[in-house]
């Protein structure tokens, strides 16, 4: 039909127009583009036309309500995704706006961040600033106080430059001769006032030349002119100090005449009172029979055997006697060396364990037997010298008897350790023995025992050195000095012969046992006693050994303890004076208390066998 041939014509010519060549796209209101909205608009009116156009009355009326309804539909969408879509856009817009709200606040914040760093910057900086003026006017300050230091300094040293030559000038004045001193041709001031004019001239020189070169003299000005004062004042005190020693000296003089008178009457008086004592006791014991007289010194054999002991030290002394003199550094350095392997392990000795008492006894022990032992932390050996041997063996000896002396003297335990290690090192070297008895009967004559008489000749010095004092400058030690020495030799002694050293593989008898202190018991008895002396000898020798004596003679022991309170008690008595009563005392105490218990307590200080094993 033509009308039908004329709608497709139209159709496609609308297909073909620039509006029919549009596309639809779904998505257009979700992309938010707004001008496709209006062309869907323009095409359905478009589509709408057509229809109109083609399609009948009835169906046109139908499609005009479908559409109606379509675009009422389509409109109510529209709506809807423009609300949509407005409220999209407003979302963003909001979004944006607070993203740049915050995008300001945080460039706010850093930008008060960074002020406030400027700020704190500034104020370290000023903080540094005024660190550094303060440290300047602290030390401008201190420049200042400085400065006025050494004006003050220098002003000091001026006024003492002038009053050190103003004393200069007096003590010069010192140096001068005395009317007193003009007849003493033992003086002459002639060097004193030479030099003393000297040093006047060294001051004088100092004092110009400090007030020249500027206002205030330099140190050294005032060290040279202290210098010259303190020479100065040394040549008036050497001086002064030479007068003085030659008044004091023919003061001495006299004084040491005078005590060498008195001395000698003392002794003298002491010899006159026990001559006259020992005749009172032999008129008393005269009386009784089959009794005689005790004697006054000891016996011949005693004394054959004391000179023995002593000339064999002599001839130990003189072996070594080049290594004792020598003078090559070299030789000296081994003789030190030497005598400190010999000497340092006796004064380790101490009565603590027996692990150290048998370590000081293998060294003494291979120091004798020419092996090489570690002393100071060098290695040394008697073989190294060819006296070497005879010098430690002497040193060793008389280190031994040095500590009684003064070890033992005043820590009476130590006495029974040294013994142990002495008569251990006895019984291996038989030689060290002998020296050892030498040594302590020449510094203690009671331990022979042996009273030695003084000799015509014989100056009251000497001979009180024969007796055990020490003598130094002519001045004699005090008696409780004297009597402690002589203690604690006799204590050693008497430890030395009950001891035998623990470790040894002999078996032999002691070398110097018992025996030998029953026989000094004995001897000691038969001799008149000396004041003082006696009795502190007798109590010290039988509270260190009379529990040893008792257990080996017994009854014997116990009558000779009886004959000692009866009869040779009252003897040390009659010696006595008042004021030496003190050993006295003692010793009678300890006789009374053993005769009546009939027993001698072990001494506190003896060595056990759970102390060598320890």
């Amino acid at each position: 039909m033509p009308s039908e041939s004329l709608r497709w014509e139209t159709l496609e010519a609308l297909k073909n127009s620039s509006k029919g060549k549009l596309k639809y796209s779904p998505d257009w209101l979700e992309k938010g583009e707004v001008n496709i909205l209006g062309e869907q608009k323009r095409l359905l009116s478009l589509m709408h036309v057509m229809h109109v156009c083609f399609l009948s009355q009835a169906e046109l009326s139908l499609r005009q309500e479908q559409q109606e309804r379509l675009v009422a539909t389509v409109s109510i969408c529209e709506s809807e995704q423009l609300k949509r879509y407005e409220e999209l856009m407003e979302l963003k817009q909001r979004q944006e706006y607070q993203s740049m709200r915050d995008m300001l606040e945080k460039e706010t914040q850093e930008s008060l961040g960074r002020q406030e760093k400027l700020r704190e910057e500034h104020r370290h900086r000023m903080k540094i600033l005024n660190l550094r003026l303060r440290e300047a006017e602290q030390q401008r300050l201190r420049e200042a106080e400085l400065e006025r230091q050494r004006q003050v300094e220098g002003r000091e040293r001026h006024r003492a430059i002038n009053a050190i030559q103003e004393e200069v000038l007096q003590l010069n004045q010192l140096l001068q001769p005395r009317p007193s001193t003009l007849t003493d041709p033992a003086l002459d001031h002639t060097p004193y006032i030479t030099r003393g004019n000297q040093l006047c001239s060294q001051v004088s020189e100092v004092v110009p030349a400090s007030a020249d070169v500027s206002p205030h003299p330099p140190v050294e000005d005032l060290t040279v002119a202290e210098r010259a004062l303190q020479e100065m004042r040394s040549l008036v005190r050497n001086l002064q100090d030479e007068v003085a020693q030659a008044a004091e000296r023919k003061r001495k003089e006299q004084e040491e005449e005078e005590e060498k008178k008195k001395r000698h009457e003392e002794l003298k008086a002491q010899q006159e009172e026990q001559k006259k004592t020992a005749a009172r006791s032999a008129k008393e014991k005269a009386k009784k029979e089959g009794e005689g007289s005790l004697q006054t010194g000891a016996d011949e054999s005693t004394l054959k055997w004391y000179n023995a002991l002593q000339d064999a030290a002599s001839q130990c002394a003189q072996a070594f006697d080049e290594l004792s003199k020598a003078k090559d550094t070299q030789t000296k350095k081994l003789k030190m060396e030497l005598q400190k392997a010999a000497t340092t392990p006796v004064s380790q000795i101490a009565n603590i364990s027996g692990a150290p008492l048998k370590e000081a006894f293998e060294k003494i022990d291979k120091l004798l037997s020419s092996r090489p032992v570690t002393s100071a932390g060098k290695t040394v050996c008697t073989s190294q010298h060819p006296q070497g041997l005879e010098f430690v063996s002497y040193k060793l000896a008389e280190k031994f008897v040095k500590q009684g002396e003064e070890e033992v003297a005043s820590n009476h335990s130590a006495a029974f350790p040294i013994a142990a290690v002495a008569s251990g090192i006895w019984e291996l070297h038989p030689k060290i023995g002998e020296l050892i008895l030498a040594h302590l009967h020449k510094k203690c004559p009671y331990a022979v025992p042996h009273y030695p008489p003084m000799e015509s000749g014989t100056s009251v010095e000497d001979y009180q050195k024969i007796l055990g004092y020490r003598v130094d400058d002519s001045k004699v030690e005090g008696q409780d000095s004297f009597l402690k020495r002589m203690s604690g030799m006799i204590r050693l002694y008497a430890a030395i012969i009950q001891m035998r050293w623990p470790y040894t593989g002999k078996q032999g008898p002691h070398p110097h046992g018992l025996n030998h202190g029953w026989r000094w018991l004995a001897q000691i008895l038969n001799m008149e006693p000396l004041a003082d002396i006696t009795a502190t000898i007798l109590f010290d020798f039988l509270e260190v050994c009379g529990n040893a004596l008792m257990k080996l003679y017994r009854g014997q022991f116990w009558k000779l303890i009886l004959l000692i309170y009866e009869e040779y008690f009252p003897r040390i008595e009659a010696v006595t004076s008042t004021g030496q009563m003190g050993s006295v005392t003692r010793l009678k105490q300890f006789l009374e208390t053993s005769l009546r218990t009939k027993q001698i307590p072990v001494p506190k200080s003896e060595l056990g066998s759970a102390f060598f094993r320890s």
